[in-house]
């Protein structure tokens, strides 16, 4: 198989070198990289660079935004300590909520680049 040629419907491009591979492969012979298995992104959404995903963010700020979990989570702990200070006032939790829903409508590209860095 040649890296000029075009892709079959039973191969797929290499997550780390893009060259042609078996659609089947764990892993590439060229490179040697494992390969991910689309079953696993496509089941729970997709995880971004630093294992956050955004349904887990957006859960957490459903069910335990008022306290700032889900800042804590995507690694936002001033915000989330600002959010512990003010949780009796009830403000957090409003803005928790449409922070969930945010996070439902997002994209997984747009939280990749607000939320996937290390």
């Amino acid at each position: 198989m040649s890296e000029n040629s075009l892709k079959s419907s039973d191969e797929k491009y290499c997550s780390e070198c893009a060259a042609i591979i078996n659609a089947k492969a764990e892993i590439c012979p060229k490179c040697g990289v494992r390969q991910m298995h689309p079953s696993v992104t496509v089941n729970l959404g997709a995880l971004a660079p630093n294992g956050k995903s955004r349904i887990a963010a957006a859960l957490l700020a459903f069910f335990l935004g008022g306290f700032g979990v889900h800042k804590f989570y995507l690694g936002q702990v001033g915000l989330g300590i600002l959010y512990l200070i003010f949780f009796w006032t009830v403000i957090p939790s409003i803005i928790a909520f449409i922070e969930f829903v945010l996070l439902l409508i997002m994209s997984d590209e747009e939280f990749n680049r607000r939320h996937g860095q290390f």
